[in-house]
């Protein structure tokens, strides 16, 4: 049995349009990143308040005019969020189950997959921030988390930088795959991920 078999927490990563499938397949919480003013998506109005935790703001790794930037407290408001999950109290069926954590944004690649890693680092802190984003992956193949998140979640986390270095053998893999992404990335305002690919 691998680390991933037992993390004591389970996780999917998906975008909008698959909200509907992912969230009748046992999902028991759901963490919601959404751009602000966007309206709540009606698949995760079925889980009672207590089970889904709401955040809002842009896919962006700087703060710019007219974009609110993820920050400490989205973080520190996720990582909480996910503390409650493996450390809540279990009985009868239920204390068999790990939690089965959905994770969203509007596309499951970024904002979604950023937070995911910083779930799983946190709840299993002795695996290699490698082994955490190899596991990211395997769950959302495209996955391409936002650097802002990562920054400010492995600083709470106390991991010196190493998930954030992780991340960006990651970007660098992927651009490595398809170089055309190098200056998409760049003009769309994410040239400190392709920076932190070293490239």
């Amino acid at each position: 049995m691998t680390a991933a078999d037992k993390t004591p927490l389970k996780l999917t990563i998906c975008g909008l349009d698959e909200l509907d499938g992912e969230c009748a397949a046992g999902v028991t919480h759901v963490l919601s990143i959404l751009d602000p003013g966007w309206p709540e998506p009606e698949p995760i109005r079925r889980f009672d308040l207590g089970r889904r935790l709401k955040l809002h703001f842009h896919d962006v790794v700087e703060p710019a005019p007219g974009w609110i930037a993820p920050e400490r407290w989205d973080v520190e408001l996720l990582l909480a969020f996910g503390r409650g999950l493996v450390g809540r109290p279990q009985t009868g069926f239920d204390e068999f189950l790990a939690p089965h954590l959905l994770v969203h944004c509007h596309a499951g690649v970024s904002r979604s997959t950023a937070s995911a890693t910083l779930l799983l680092a946190q709840c299993q802190p002795e695996r290699s921030a490698r082994e955490i984003l190899a596991e990211v992956v395997r769950l959302r193949p495209r996955a391409w988390p936002n650097l802002r998140i990562i920054e400010i979640g492995d600083a709470l986390l106390g991991r010196n930088g190493e998930i954030v270095a992780a991340v960006g053998a990651l970007y660098r893999r992927v651009l490595e795959r398809g170089p055309e992404l190098v200056e998409a990335m760049i003009s769309a305002g994410r040239a400190r991920e392709v920076a932190a690919a070293g490239l």
